[in-house]
């Protein structure tokens, strides 16, 4: 199996390789991201319910999209060491793999939805728009294949180095969810309804076209035929050990955004988890850097870890962070100066000023929660690339579920700091966390000098 120019360019200089990989991934996530901007801002026409449901709803939205994003995390690691190590029959067999897993993944989640989704709902403090809630998760959930996949098979491309092919489909998906919006929402009168079967639709469109330069082209460095197919219980663990800690990941970011939502409706209302659910889509764009260096940098840490070759892998760890950083800064810069116009635009439908100023003041508040994650989710994907699903895991728990979530309990309930102290709090732990991480993959990066000097030796 001879490799092309794709696998070429990902297995020389680590810092070309997350530059041509990571780039075009911010961009199609910024594009995707601003879509979900604006699904909000329709949606905001609809009132301050459904737009609590829309917030009340999206974490499990998420965690649908976060399985798929953990399934990808273990394929792309593994095919990305297989790559490193020149086994290329190997990595197709793991392709295959992770497909089995998805779907027997999608089939699960499908069956959640349907009999535990209204008390799901209830639990997370969306008894007073539950009908809204419902409207919209019922149809996610009952397409969760069409959510979960398009993350999994995009991995794929991104382990063989094709950026274009796994961008491409995002931008697509992007701009028809931006059109169809509307017409769903307000010309057909589908309200919320209308949101979700614009992402369904869209997002089917996006994993149509992926499976057609899979399944049909078939020019793809990896094959996705049966003829490659043979079942492996260790292909199986090696994927499951990076997807379920990076899947539970995705779940824990939810839960967080849910222990959220749950400490600042008790200290402040519906109109303020309406509020954060704008701002935490914010805090999300905040993060995308993290998300598309950090999944680049599962491939190149992954091939420069199958290689054994440390200096790339150290190079890949400095440099993800620092492109990570600075791209973070400057977005928060442009949210924090931005807020007050960047508010406008989800209230301009049935403006309301005292809305617009409070999520404007918001923003400038959370921004500082987004500045210092690439430290810590450098660590974390790294982690991933190498095979060690469960140390990113726990850095993970730490970092967002132990740290921010509790220091914003503690700051918001015992000390009495009510809505701003769960802002305060959550970004206190988040910048220890963050810090404490990165100074594990650092010791790591250290121990994983000395197996490779043990190699040469």
């Amino acid at each position: 199996m001879e490799i092309n120019k794709n696998i070429e360019s990902i297995i020389g200089d680590p810092k070309k390789a997350l530059n041509r990989l990571a780039y075009p991934t911010i961009l199609s996530m910024l594009l995707m991201f601003a879509n979900n901007l604006i699904d909000s801002m329709w949606v905001s026409g609809l009132g301050s319910e459904p737009l609590a449901a829309l917030g009340f709803m999206s974490p499990l939205y998420l965690v649908i999209i976060g399985f798929g994003v953990g399934i990808g995390a273990g394929a792309n690691s593994l095919i990305s060491r297989l790559i490193g190590a020149k086994q290329y029959d190997e990595s197709n067999n793991a392709a295959i793999h992770s497909i089995v897993i998805a779907s027997i993944v999608s089939i699960l989640i499908l069956l959640i939805g349907v009999f535990f989704l209204r008390d799901l709902l209830i639990l997370f403090g969306a008894s007073e728009v539950i009908d809204f809630a419902m409207d919209y998760g019922m149809i996610i959930f009952l397409t969760s294949y069409i959510i979960l996949f398009p993350a999994v098979v995009s991995s794929l491309f991104r382990a063989e180095g094709d950026i274009r092919r796994a961008t491409v489909p995002l931008v697509v998906n992007a701009i028809l969810n931006m059109v169809m919006d509307p017409i769903f929402i307000y010309f057909f009168n589908w309200g919320i309804k209308g949101a979700a079967i614009a992402t369904v639709l869209s997002t089917l469109a996006n994993l149509l076209m992926m499976l057609y330069w899979y399944l049909i082209k078939r020019d793809t460095f990896i094959k996705l035929s049966l003829k490659y197919y043979h079942r492996k219980m260790e292909i199986y663990k090696e994927i499951l050990l990076v997807s379920l800690p990076a899947s539970c990941e995705e779940v824990i970011y939810s839960i967080v955004a849910i222990c959220f939502n749950y400490l600042i409706f008790i200290t402040a209302g519906t109109m303020e988890v309406a509020i954060f659910t704008v701002v935490w889509r914010f805090v999300s764009i905040g993060f995308l850097p993290c998300i598309a260096i950090g999944v680049s940098t599962i491939t190149v840490s992954g091939i420069a870890y199958g290689a054994r070759n440390y200096e790339n892998f150290k190079t890949t760890i400095n440099y993800s962070t620092f492109i990570s950083f600075l791209i973070t800064l400057i977005i928060c810069a442009i949210f924090f100066v931005f807020a007050y116009p960047i508010s406008e635009g989800f209230n301009f439908i049935n403006g309301n000023p005292q809305m617009i100023s409070r999520t404007a003041e918001v923003l400038r508040i959370m921004v500082f929660y987004n500045l210092f994650i690439p430290f810590g989710a450098t660590a974390a994907y790294v982690y991933q690339g190498v095979g060690s699903g469960f140390k990113s895991l726990a850095l993970t728990i730490l970092r967002e579920l132990v740290l921010s979530v509790f220091f914003a309990y503690i700051f918001a309930i015992p000390l009495k700091m009510g809505i701003f102290g769960v802002y305060f709090g959550a970004i206190i732990g988040m910048i220890l966390g963050s810090f404490i991480g990165f100074a594990c993959i650092k010791l790591y990066e250290r121990s994983f000098k000395k197996e490779c000097e043990k190699t040469v030796v």
